[in-house]
């Protein structure tokens, strides 16, 4: 059993995911035109309703459903799988994992299909920051107990981006887990997400500012 894991959920934590889809949204409308980005997108958000997290492929998959007979579509594959997605890296991303293996276990908790998000967390670099030490589920809230199974601990700390999973998190895990607010990315902004949720145990502007903190000492400022 670890004193410390320090869980790190990976877009909009860790890697600018509002930059790729945004990178994406330009290539699609610059290869494709509007139309196909627009269409694309509005799948891609009625995906996200549906299954809880991003899927890039999916989306494309369904896209291609009602595109069958434009070839273009298939080369929209090529651009995802081939994205630097090291280059969108937040600044110090790598440093941090670094930073908090020197306090415990830095863990990788995120969600995503099977496919896509393995790929963006290996081309990134952050697979081998920690280690292999891996995790992703479709709802990583709901999956708590596989994670204390996999990576026991007598402490938790969860870096995200998400007040919703950080509540959900505390609700479980209760004064075991300290949690961490970047306030980084869309859902970091969302006024309604931010009213329904209460405040996490540290919230920061800049995953950054982790590589200034003593990460063990951090502890839980309620129940």
């Amino acid at each position: 059993m670890d004193e410390l894991v320090i869980l790190f959920d990976v877009d909009n934590t860790l890697l600018d995911n509002d930059r790729i889809q945004t990178d994406l949204a330009t290539h699609l409308t610059a290869e494709f035109g509007e139309a196909v980005s627009v269409r694309y997108f509005a799948i891609f958000e009625q995906i996200r309703a549906e299954l809880g997290y991003a899927d890039y492929l999916g989306a494309l998959q369904r896209y291609r459903i009602e595109t069958m007979h434009d070839p273009r579509v298939l080369r929209m594959a090529s651009w995802l799988a081939d994205y630097d997605f090291a280059a969108r890296l937040y600044p110090g991303a790598l440093e941090v994992l670094a930073h908090a293996r020197r306090f415990g276990r830095p863990v990788i908790l995120s969600d995503g299909d099977a496919v896509f998000q393995p790929l963006k967390v290996v081309r990134s670099g952050l697979w081998s920051a920690v280690k292999d030490d891996v995790l992703i589920y479709v709802h990583k809230e709901a999956e708590l107990a596989d994670v204390e199974r996999l990576y026991p601990a007598r402490r938790y700390i969860m870096v995200d981006d998400k007040r919703r999973i950080l509540t959900a998190m505390k609700r479980e895990w209760g004064e075991r887990l300290t949690t961490v607010f970047p306030r980084q990315g869309h859902y970091a902004a969302d006024p309604a997400t931010l009213a329904q949720n209460p405040p996490a145990d540290l919230s920061i502007d800049h995953v950054a500012e982790l590589l200034h903190l003593d990460l063990s000492s951090l502890r839980p400022t309620r129940a």
